[in-house]
């Protein structure tokens, strides 16, 4: 979406404000819990959710919920005055505030959630608002379909997340994330880990999850720069890092993690530098440092669990102010394309700033912070302390590395250097600078001065880890392979840059040449399951009552039958014939013929009248056994039936004979399927001794509590006052909607 910035009120007006003021004071609440938390101190807050179901809103603040919350109410104070200007005149721009606090709120409650349980929730509520962030360019297909693609995507993932938690559950006997303990070793492990993963790796869009997220950069440029590279994006990684003190340290996590870590940073890193719009290029590079983020948290060693929490860090400075950049030029240019963007540093001096800051640190260049979280990769990837290299990870991340360079020299230099592209091009306002320049000057004074970032590093890392961890961040101490590397990669990094054309080209012809393309696949995914939804609908929603009826009741017995075959359950109530008396006799006649008459006749008019003779033989057992008013509602239910239905089938054509002798059989079956299987479950009822604690709760309760001594109608109308109100709204919705049938019917009728 290209930047809409117009002349609107002050700071986008009252919405604006809002929107900014709310995430600037959360931000200062949480920077005042800085010193307690990164000394190793914990702030717990729970309050009681749903009682009965021993759920509660327990918030917890650690170092790595505390690192989270900082990165979302930091930054997004910085995206909300960039919105500012840049969304401040579109119509919908107070809609947008609405969904960026909404996803704010559903962020901070992720990482902040002590409770599974919560914690979900708050996933959700991080997948919706973001689906109407990506989408919020509703009138565009393009928009729309990705917004769509991520919401499945994601929402699916959120599924087999709460399988996980179902199963956590079970595993653990408590939903409490710092009680949970080690569950490595439990029978469910491997289940749980499975679909824990299937969260994550979607939310976090690892292969083969990985393309909804390039394609959610149809969002707006703000949306872009805080939710796919700073927060929504890194849910999954929180997850991993959150559960890895309960589900780590097993060979099938490492791997599983190394694995899709190490082939995501390489794949997306490949795909980055073969865009030429700027803003994929950067989406591509999200994707890259994510599955950077996944291969180091899944070798698990000190080195790596610190340099996993810097890296995570430096990443979300200078991608957002990457991200925010790419908006100031579009704004200045009207285009995003790299190849035709050249010499903008003449006219957009303080946006080029921004930019050679967030690409140094980027391509992990001294003195930018960059430079020092990527070399406390590669002491990880070198075994530092541990006795000797992990190729996988060191190789991954050497790769990922050197063509991120190139990515960054792509993004953040090429469209400011050479020859000037576009004279008209002019620097953006002070709103949307100050977020990209601050971003920018921050990952300068981290790198300076590494010990600031300290004690966060030590908090995240340790929480992590499930234990205090010795972090001594610095820029410089001596020569080492760390170091050496450093260089190879920058100077490997380079050389891509300067063969870019060539390497894209290439690219572009092994691209072609895929077996598997992810996003047209997709597209045929959908289609497919249009087309079975279609087809199924076909098959079902025939418009022939009578099927829809016989599937239903063919369902139930299927249930019963199942239900007695894997219980081995058969009844063994002897039943007393003995006390049946005449009376009991005569109703059951009657009830009998009345059955016989409605299965056999021919006639709708006599079907519906031999059926209205069965209610009323049911009415009649109530009678007999003490229920009165039950009996009188089912004599006026059975009336009422009897006279509509009647009326409805003086409508319809006669039967067809031939017709209904063929299914008798088929219906014939069914009937007695359903019968004996409900009479069998009867009988298993009244084998149970009754449980008399509901019954005496309302007999003891009744008057004192409710002032009546007819205890059904005190449960009616006081007990299951809403349950009763239900009821009648139920009828009274059925009875306008046959009385707007039948007046429909006698105006079409009339002459």
């Amino acid at each position: 979406m290209a930047a809409k910035t117009s002349h609107g009120p002050p700071l986008g007006g009252p919405a604006g404000w809002v929107s900014i003021l709310i995430p600037a004071a959360l931000f200062v609440l949480f920077a005042r819990m800085l010193p307690e938390v990164g000394a190793g101190g914990v702030i717990d807050w729970s309050v009681a959710w749903v009682p009965s179901l021993d759920v509660e809103l327990a918030l917890r603040i650690d170092g790595l919920s505390l690192l989270f919350a900082l990165l979302i109410t930091g930054i997004g104070t910085g995206v909300a005055l960039y919105a500012s200007s840049y969304l401040g005149g579109d119509d919908h721009y107070a809609r947008f505030c609405l969904y960026f606090l909404a996803f704010t709120a559903g962020m901070l409650g992720l990482v902040l959630a002590d409770d599974l349980l919560a914690l979900f929730v708050f996933w959700e509520i991080t997948t919706i608002s973001s689906y109407l962030l990506i989408g919020y360019s509703s009138d565009d297909p393009k928009s729309r379909r990705n917004a769509l693609q991520a919401l499945v995507v994601t929402g699916t993932g959120g599924l087999a997340f709460l399988a996980g938690i179902v199963l956590i559950g079970t595993a653990a006997g408590t939903l409490r994330i710092s009680e949970l303990g080690d569950l490595t070793g439990h029978a469910l492990y491997l289940p749980i880990l499975i679909l824990v993963l299937a969260g994550a790796f979607t939310k976090s869009a690892q292969v083969p999850f990985h393309f909804w997220l390039p394609n959610a950069m149809a969002a707006p440029t703000p949306v872009s720069a805080y939710l796919h590279s700073a927060t929504m994006v890194k849910g999954g990684v929180y997850l991993m890092a959150r559960m890895t003190p309960s589900l780590g340290g097993t060979e099938v996590w490492g791997w599983t993690l190394m694995i899709a870590g190490g082939v995501t940073a390489v794949f997306a890193s490949l795909l980055a530098v073969r865009q030429t719009d700027i803003k994929q290029v950067l989406a591509y590079t999200t994707l890259m440092a994510l599955g950077t983020l996944t291969l180091f948290l899944g070798l698990g060693t000190e080195y790596a669990l610190e340099g996993a929490m810097l890296f995570l860090l430096v990443h979300a400075l200078y991608k957002a102010a990457l991200f925010l950049m790419i908006g100031i030029v579009d704004h200045g240019t009207g285009t995003r394309d790299a190849r035709v963007l050249r010499g903008l540093a003449r006219r957009m001096p303080v946006t080029f700033l921004c930019a050679l800051l967030a690409i140094l640190s980027m391509a992990g260049i001294p003195p930018l912070v960059g430079f020092v979280g990527k070399e406390w990769l590669y002491k990880a990837g070198f075994g530092a302390g541990y006795g000797g290299p992990f190729l996988w990870p060191l190789a991954a991340a050497f790769a990922a590395s050197a063509l991120m360079v190139c990515a960054a020299l792509i993004s953040g230099w090429r469209p400011f250097v050479g020859r000037l592209s576009h004279p008209d091009a002019h620097e953006g306002p002070w709103q949307m600078l100050a977020a990209p320049l601050a971003l920018g000057l921050l990952a300068l004074t981290l790198g300076v001065l590494p010990d600031l970032a300290e004690p966060m590093i030590f908090a995240a890392s340790s929480a992590v880890a499930g234990t205090p961890l010795e972090v001594d961040l610095y820029l410089f101490k001596q020569v080492e392979p760390a170091l050496i590397l450093s260089v190879v990669t920058l100077v490997t990094g380079v050389l891509f840059y300067l063969f870019h054309g060539r390497l894209r080209d290439g690219l572009a012809r092994a691209d072609a040449r895929a077996p598997v393309h992810f996003d047209p696949g997709w597209d045929r995914l959908m289609d497919a399951v249009a087309a079975g939804s279609k087809g199924l609908t076909n098959a079902i929603q025939t418009g022939v009552l009578r099927r829809y009826i016989f599937v239903t009741f063919a369902a139930l017995a299927v249930t019963l039958i199942a239900g007695f075959w894997r219980t081995g359950l058969v009844p063994t109530v002897a039943v007393d014939w003995g006390d049946l008396q005449v009376k009991h006799w005569a109703v059951l006649i009657f009830v009998t013929a009345g059955a016989l008459v409605t299965a056999f006749t021919d006639s709708r008019m006599t079907a519906i009248a031999a059926l209205g003779v069965v209610g009323i033989g049911v009415a009649l057992i109530f009678i007999i056994f003490g229920a009165p008013d039950v009996a009188i509602t089912q004599l006026l239910v059975e009336t009422l039936i009897v006279v509509l239905v009647a009326v409805a089938m003086l409508k319809l054509p006669p039967l067809d004979p031939d017709r209904v002798r063929s299914v008798r059989l088929w219906d014939l079956a069914l009937a007695a399927l359903l019968g004996i299987g409900t009479t069998a479950v009867m009988l298993l009822v009244l084998a149970v001794p009754v449980d008399r604690r509901i019954t005496d709760y309302y007999e003891i309760a009744s008057y004192p509590e409710a002032y009546g001594r007819n205890i059904v109608n005190v449960i009616l109308v006081d007990f299951r006052a809403l349950d009763t109100f239900g009821e009648i709204a139920v009828v009274a919705v059925a009875a306008i909607a046959a009385y707007a049938l039948l007046r429909g019917t006698r105006y079409r009728n009339d002459p």
